[in-house]
């Protein structure tokens, strides 16, 4: 299957700059050399620990962050270096759900508008068709006419991420990057957001990124997952394969954190010793050695490259020099 989205050695580096003239005296390895693919009509989870660069990675995919080094390739064409001007056509079919659904739509603004203001950027369609259109989108998502002259601060965080939904389909768009698209809801609610993003999906033959820190929903979402720690990926596979069989010491703490329906005393659980290293500052080798109990010379020396450990036609990837396939 040809993938739809390639993302080749992405690299997002953030200067720091201090003093009068604003000189660069260092780095920030937001995103440090990640590459993957999504195939059409799959979704492809992004799980980590708050401060890994999951954000930041979805923002340089649809080019709101310039990347520092490395490609994106949607369809086949490379848009990680085109301008704005050139990226236009390419808006339309790559599209973001933000996770803060009140900061993410302008206060001043009816929700009519908001969601016509995709049409209109994009010169599609008469003020009649584009309010037709805008309904449309309305009893998409589940929010009634009435909504069209409200503001966002009269609806619910439930209602507004359904906006910001609709505002993301509005131009039938082939992929969409789900940044946290559930975090700042109630579970109740998380639960009927989800299940209206699988039905877009199915009905829109959508294909998703989902970015989230909560390891269930990914699960319960995602075809695959793809494990990030401080800029890199670690391990990516099937989500069932790898909630059922992870290999990189990190993606298996993760899994042993997870809640367990029924509570009970258990020793599967894997406490990571020290903090996240800072992405100003990474260690050298394998950047999780610090905190990794299996660590040995060659993990402080050399970065693992991510390997198939899986011997079907499956693959199983991670980046470990003892990881046990």
């Amino acid at each position: 299957m040809n993938a739809m989205l390639k993302v080749d050695n992405l690299k997002k580096h953030f200067p720091i700059r201090k003093g009068v003239l604003r000189t660069a005296t260092g780095k920030v390895y937001a995103v440090d050399g990640v590459t993957f693919s999504v195939d059409k009509g799959e979704t492809l989870g992004i799980v980590g620990e708050s401060g890994c660069g999951k954000t930041t990675l979805g923002r340089t995919i649809l080019n709101l962050y310039k990347p520092s080094d490395g490609s994106v390739s949607f369809e086949g064409n490379v848009i990680s270096h085109m301008t704005q001007k050139e990226l236009l056509p390419y808006r339309r079919n790559l599209q973001m759900i933000f996770q803060d659904p009140f900061d993410s739509l302008n206060p001043r603004h009816t929700v009519g508008y908001i969601l016509e203001e995709p049409f209109i950027i994009h010169r599609l369609g008469n003020k009649f068709e584009r309010t037709e259109s805008v309904i449309r989108l309305l009893n998409i998502v589940g929010l009634q006419r009435d909504a069209l002259k409200r503001f966002p601060h009269e609806f619910s965080g439930g209602q507004r991420q359904r906006i910001g939904i609709a505002r993301a389909i509005a131009l039938n768009p082939k992929m969409i990057v789900c940044d946290e698209a559930v975090s700042a809801l109630d579970v109740s609610i998380q639960s009927q957001i989800l299940n209206l993003l699988m039905d877009l999906q199915n009905n829109l033959k959508l294909t998703y990124i989902f970015i989230s820190h909560d390891l269930t929903v990914v699960r319960h979402i995602s075809d695959r997952v793809a494990v990030m720690y401080l800029g890199r990926i670690v391990e990516i596979a099937g989500a069932d394969e790898i909630y059922e069989r992870p290999i990189h010491p990190y993606t298996k703490a993760l899994i042993s954190a997870i809640p367990e329906p029924v509570p009970v005393v258990s020793d599967k659980r894997i406490i990571l010793k020290g903090n996240v290293p800072s992405p100003v500052t990474p260690p050298s080798g394998c950047y999780f050695h610090p905190r990794c109990p299996n660590a040995r010379d060659i993990c402080r020396e050399k970065y693992p490259e991510l390997k198939n450990y899986n011997k079907n036609e499956t693959e199983h990837l991670a980046s470990c020099h003892f990881a046990e396939g």
